[in-house]
């Protein structure tokens, strides 16, 4: 631990503490903390389980204001399974905060301190990534192992016994080094002070790149087992990272790429990618993975074009994506002239060349010289990307990415990362139109209808949709069969007839529901057969027009707090699973992204006689049933429309079922 602290030019004082030594490392020893001549602000114990309590007791007792624990914090062998919560509160209680346990400590480059029970003879030179990772293993993994990453903290947060994520996120933030943000999450062990430091990020402009596991059942059993996290519903993590803008990714490779992009401190341009290869192999390669990765290519000019012709060798295309090697003869003036002219089209985004350059090869010296020089002329981002990871590279790989030209291992790593700086830029310059607000009167109401605590039925369900400017089918609750041929008369045939009994929350399932009835006999045939099954109430309710099936839900998060599911509608809904979902409320460019990002949507968009659905109206009434989840959303359990039909002549919701939630004080918003 001694050598590691000042592997890096820590300037700060540091003692040893261990009763069995004199001299570590040519310092001296001393016994206790007690014993040494200044209250210090920091103790690490590197102690075993087993002695935590005492050195935690008496690290207090000396006057430290923080502590940095390795260990796992279990006793569990010895019968003692509390351990991590007395450390806790002892820390607590102090005032003192805590760095784990089981964690693997932190890296603080910017004034060379590293606090870590492992060594690593890599430098670790200071640099504007915050990396904030529960996983021990992808702290050592990123840190100590690619000199192309540099770091303004490196912290391996553990079981987070005092200080989380969200802590840790927030106060990067504030630092004037931090450029870029990367999360290896498990999950948010304190939601709201998480969801604030994402939304601080978001407000500030600087990126958050997150890796977040457990997203399945499978893995969500392991993170709980293994660091004592509570995995939350993953639609919850979802559906906040994308209000605050926040890139997930799913490897290590993955974030990595994307760290060291974004920490060239270079923003996309408009347009897309220009790219040039050495390959006409790879680059069709190229190509089809970027259009797998939704990486679209910048569509250069007439002009480009034209700049690009006189260094082409015979037989080579003046296109984009270019590939540049002919003969090889004088090739590297030839590379900077077509990157120049290539990363000063309009409609160039980011320059990148796709190689697999190698330590000691003259071409790929001579083609990442010819980058550097490019890059130098433009504001634009110019990478390199290898298309093969385990090219050896590792010098020339540094040296290029410390002149300002950063190289990522891999084609997919390279359009992901590539894919997440665009993203980045897009959301920037997305503006955020919001409907006016419904009453207070019309909020009050329900919020006190809610608390009574009776259960609702569908026709109070519609008419709460009513109420927050949802179109809504209009209907008539009847008990008996005459009542449900005078209220399909009035509503106008053909009609639909369905149970209304409480507690029926899918009735296709129970064959609760009639369409299509023409006349009065084929309403008193149906009001007979529900009523004899499931009960004397029925629901009345006019035929809407035919259109795509679109389902809207609001789940309640535990964590989290109410979110929005915009789903395939309709039977189908839980086999297909196409679903997007957003925290409420949602602008109407939200809701358009939601919309896209269904793949039902081409079907939204007519084709083959079909015309389009109005994809205005299904915007509305997304945005609408958001501003419903963001009033009332801490009132409900489930809410579920479904389905809303969405055609030509606009949305109309068909069916409604709200759960509410036991009743709790106003106010309450967990």
């Amino acid at each position: 631990m001694l050598r590691t602290a000042t592997a890096d030019g820590y300037c700060g004082r540091i003692y040893a503490v261990n009763p069995r030594y004199e001299l570590i490392e040519g310092k001296a020893c001393y016994a206790t903390l007690m014993a040494l001549p200044e209250t210090v602000e920091h103790v690490v114990l590197g102690l075993g389980n087993e002695y935590l309590e005492e050195g935690l007791a008496e690290a207090i007792r000396h006057g430290a204001k923080a502590v940095t624990i390795f260990a796992s914090c279990d006793l569990a062998e010895s019968h003692d399974d509390k351990l991590a919560a007395r450390l806790e509160r002892l820390a607590r209680d102090a005032g003192v905060v805590i760095c784990g346990g089981n964690g693997m400590g932190f890296c603080n480059p910017g004034i060379g301190l590293r606090v870590s029970g492992y060594d690593s003879p890599l430098p670790m030179k200071p640099g504007n990534i915050a990396f904030i990772t529960q996983s021990g293993s992808a702290f050592s993994a990123l840190a100590y192992n690619d000199a192309r990453l540099k770091f303004s903290l490196c912290v391996s947060s553990g079981r987070e016994l005092t200080t989380t994520a969200g802590d840790y996120l927030d106060w990067a933030l504030d630092q004037p080094a931090t450029q870029v943000v990367g999360l290896f999450l498990e999950t948010a062990r304190d939601p709201q002070r998480f969801a604030m430091a994402l939304e601080k990020a978001d407000r500030l402009g600087i990126p958050v790149v997150v890796l977040k596991v457990g997203r399945t059942e499978m893995s969500a059993a392991f993170a709980a087992s293994h660091s004592g996290a509570i995995a939350g519903d993953n639609a919850a993590y979802e559906a906040l990272f994308a209000k605050r803008g926040v890139m997930t990714v799913e490897t290590l490779d993955d974030l990595a790429a994307s760290l060291l992009l974004f920490s060239a401190g270079r923003p996309a341009a408009p347009g897309g990618m220009a790219s040039l290869h050495d390959s006409g192999g790879e680059r069709e390669m190229v190509v089809d993975l970027a259009e797998a990765a939704d990486v679209g290519f910048a569509r250069i000019s007439d002009v480009t074009i034209g700049r690009l012709q006189p260094y082409l060798d015979s037989g080579l295309q003046a296109a984009n994506p270019l590939d540049v090697w002919g003969t090889g003869r004088d090739f590297e003036n030839h590379v900077e002239a077509c990157m120049d002219a290539m990363i000063a089209d309009p409609d160039t985004a980011i320059g990148v060349l796709f190689q697999d350059i190698r330590d000691g090869s003259y071409v790929a010296e001579g083609f990442t010289r010819a980058l550097i020089a490019s890059s130098r002329k433009t504001a634009k981002p110019v990478v390199v990307v290898s298309n093969y990871a385990s090219v050896n590279h590792r010098a020339l790989a540094l040296a290029t990415t410390e002149a300002g030209v950063p190289v990522i291992d891999g084609t997919r790593e390279g359009l992901c990362a590539i894919r997440n700086l665009l993203a980045f830029r897009d959301r920037r310059g997305v503006g955020r139109t919001l409907p006016a607000p419904v009453s207070a009167e019309v909020r009050d109401r329900w919020r006190r209808r809610m608390k009574a605590g009776a259960p609702f039925d569908e026709f109070e369900a519609l008419g709460l949709l009513a109420d927050y400017g949802l179109t809504t089918a209009r209907a008539a609750k009847c008990d008996s069969a005459d009542a449900a041929v005078r209220a399909a008369a009035g509503l106008g045939y053909p009609v639909a007839v369905k149970t209304a009994a409480l507690g029926v929350h899918h009735k296709s399932d129970v064959g609760g529901v009639r369409l299509g009835l023409a006349d009065g006999d084929a309403v008193r045939a149906a009001y007979r057969d529900l009523s004899a099954r499931l009960g004397a109430k029925v629901l009345v309710a006019e035929m809407a027009p035919k259109g795509t099936e679109i389902a809207l839900g609001l789940v309640r998060d535990k964590q989290f707090g109410p979110y929005v599911v915009v789903a395939s509608g309709g039977i189908w809904m839980e086999i297909l699973k196409d679903r997007a979902v957003a925290l409420p409320p949602l602008s109407f460019e939200e809701a358009e992204a939601v919309i896209n990002g269904l793949r039902i949507r081409p079907i939204l968009a007519g084709g083959r006689g079909v015309p389009p659905a109005d994809m205005t109206a299904l915007q509305d009434a997304i945005v609408r049933f958001s501003m419903l989840a963001a009033d009332l959303g801490d009132l409900i359990d489930e809410m579920d429309v479904n389905p809303l039909l969405v055609s030509r002549h606009g949305c109309v919701a068909v069916d409604a079922l709200v759960v509410t939630r036991p009743a709790i004080n106003d106010g309450n918003m967990s």
